[in-house]
């Protein structure tokens, strides 16, 4: 059943939250001042600016590595990353159409930069540091014209390219102390490079900035300065800030109908400099500045960071606004509060974040800088947030103001791995990387250690607690599961099987578990003996990491290293529908309380959020 996804109906994509702010110059606003344009994992994604709905742009197999907007506004298009030894695809996306309007192959392992011609009749591409060569493709006929080596044997790799505004038969690439201005020559079918000189001054440059004249043009570098270079001689005409460089080079630049320059450099400053390369003004924002993009004439402004974070400034006051946040790292877990399906949250490295869930807003970020936190919960009476970290220690918060209201040190002596709260909100359940289960009693800001339950040889990766605080389940990557008298402390029943348990969960009605791990199958296991029921084939590829049942417990759903959520029925054993979206192995799927919606997170820091298609 597993492998018929065509037949099956899909799940209708809500919203994502997620930016990849590790792609240089990857924010872009179209032309056509309504549309955001931005990657996350293999997804091209538009959001309008006016109401914030998105569209996306899916066809890439693996992660966008560079986006280009024409300058009529009419394609956009994009290149991404491959595995060695193979091709990577662009694709020139038709905009109003949002579909495909040609897929090119011919650089290896990486497409590192792309640009159009002003007026629409030529793309230029140009490889990663594994392929090196420059490609010019004619848009029209979605042929190659000429290629050539992008820089010469005795300079460095090539990172950007930048076409002229005025003719379509000239650009600019730069690189590791390589600089060239590249003439197309058509009728014969070759590209021609001039090397700019630069004289004593060595330089890897990062970005290029032609403004609308074409009379030079800036590159911004990694030692933190500018360098100006006419476009008619070739020649080096000035270089600064000579003494205030930019902290950890320059990411971007963007050129304004003044003659000012906007600089995004890499420790997180946005600045706006003269022509003559002196600050005007400056702000800080967090995470290194990969992507600055103008709508209209510059009179707003859009900055991206590394941190995965979108900011909007107007030009008249230069005061940033946030305007879209989200994790940059792996998502490890979701979790809903009793019955509330409003808000969400999740954990990720350094950080656990509560979302509102209709508008994906971010309504409170937790910090505990250099550690991940690996599983949360929100305690039944929605008073505290427990959560399991990988330096040993359990935290708990409070989710309005995000306070830390407990922590037990050194629970785990190998990181907690997973955790959960009795429904009386006074005892804490947690399962720790060397295989121990630990009870732990709580009450205002004090706990004690109430028994340790050591069966497990392998990391727990996950707990469930039966309503009556009874009995509980966990699963464990030594192959077993194993179901516990939380009264006695002992081990009622043992389930077996040759896998790594990544995920167990209670029927609502209790009598019945269902388990999945890297075996690809989902077993559906009796509680009273621990016997097998049946067993299903969970996915085609890759473990299944994420499983959750509706609570009327008709369904159920699973995400894994496949990429797809899928919808079950429980009694049937059939997929029902299927969700295709993620770019990143997924983490974690819960389906809200409510039954309206799926939130399923990834690997890549993308946080779905799918409708539910059996609403109770």
């Amino acid at each position: 059943m597993a492998g018929d996804t065509q037949e099956v109906p899909l799940l209708e994509l809500e919203s994502v939250i997620g930016f990849n702010g590790h792609v240089f110059s990857g924010l872009r606003v179209h032309p056509d001042k309504e549309y955001l344009v931005y990657p996350l994992g293999c997804t091209v994604i538009l959001k309008s600016l006016a109401h914030g709905k998105q569209q996306f742009l899916q066809g890439h197999t693996n992660n966008v590595s560079c986006i280009a907007v024409s300058k009529s506004g009419k394609y956009i298009a994009s290149g991404q990353v491959t595995f060695m030894g193979f091709k990577a695809d662009i694709i020139i996306w038709d905009y109003s159409k949002r579909e495909i309007y040609a897929r090119m192959q011919l650089h290896k392992a990486k497409v590192e930069d792309l640009a159009f011609s002003p007026n629409d009749k030529y793309l230029v591409s140009l490889g990663g540091q594994d392929d090196g060569s420059i490609v010019v493709w004619n848009i029209e006929t979605k042929e190659a014209i000429c290629g050539s080596p992008a820089s010469a044997h005795s300079a460095g790799h090539c990172h950007t390219i930048q076409y002229s505004n005025q003719s379509d038969n000239i650009f600019v690439s730069a690189g590791n102390s390589t600089l060239r201005v590249w003439e197309l020559d058509l009728p014969n079918r070759k590209v021609r490079p001039t090397e700019c000189q630069t004289g004593q001054l060595k330089r890897i440059v990062k970005c290029i900035e032609i403004p609308e004249d074409d009379s030079f043009f800036y590159c911004g570098t990694t030692s933190g300065d500018l360098l100006k270079v006419n476009l008619q001689t070739k020649l080096l005409s000035s270089c600064g800030p000579t003494k205030l460089k930019f902290i950890k080079g320059v990411n971007s630049l963007k050129v304004l109908k003044t003659g000012d320059v906007l600089v995004g450099s890499g420790d997180g400053n946005f600045s706006l400099c003269s022509g003559a390369f002196k600050v005007i003004k400056q702000v800080q924002l967090e995470g290194g500045v990969t992507s600055i993009a103008l709508r209209g004439e510059g009179h707003q402004l859009f900055a991206g960071t590394e941190s995965a974070q979108i900011y909007r400034f107007s030009y008249a006051d230069f005061k940033e606004e946030l305007i879209t946040t989200s994790h940059d790292s792996a998502v490890n877990d979701v979790a809903f509060p009793f019955a509330c399906s409003e808000l969400f949250a999740t954990c990720s490295q350094g950080s656990i974040r509560v979302w509102h869930t209709d508008t994906s807003k971010e309504l409170l970020r937790i910090k505990v800088p250099n550690m991940t936190c690996n599983a949360l919960e929100f305690m039944r009476d929605g008073r505290s947030i427990i959560s399991a970290w990988n330096d040993g220690n359990i935290r708990v918060f409070t989710p309005e103001s995000g306070r830390l209201s407990l922590i037990i040190q050194n629970a785990h002596s190998m990181g907690v791995s997973a955790i959960a709260g009795t429904t009386d909100c006074s005892r804490i359940l947690s399962g720790g990387g060397e295989g121990q289960v630990r009870m732990w009693q709580i009450h205002q800001g004090t706990h004690r250690l109430i028994e340790t339950m050591k069966e497990h040889k392998a990391t727990v990766t996950c707990i469930k607690i039966k309503s009556n605080n009874k009995e509980c389940v966990t699963a464990s990557s030594d192959g077993a599961c194993i179901i516990w008298d939380l009264v006695r402390f002992v081990r009622n029943q043992m389930v077996l099987a040759n896998t790594l348990f990544r995920t167990v969960c209670y029927h609502p009605e209790e009598y019945q578990i269902i388990t999945s791990g890297t075996d690809r199958k989902i077993g559906y296991w009796e509680v009273f003996d621990g016997s097998a029921i049946r067993e299903l084939e969970g996915s085609l590829s890759g473990s299944i990491n994420g499983m959750h049942i509706s609570q009327d417990g008709n369904h159920f759903v699973t995400g894994g290293d496949e990429k797809l959520v899928k919808v079950w029925g429980y009694a049937e054993g059939e997929v029902t529908h299927v969700g295709i979206g993620h770019s990143g192995n997924i983490t974690s799927v819960r389906v809200c309380p409510n039954s309206r919606n799926i939130i399923s997170s990834s690997a890549d820091g993308a946080i779905l959020r799918w409708r539910y298609p059996h609403p109770s």
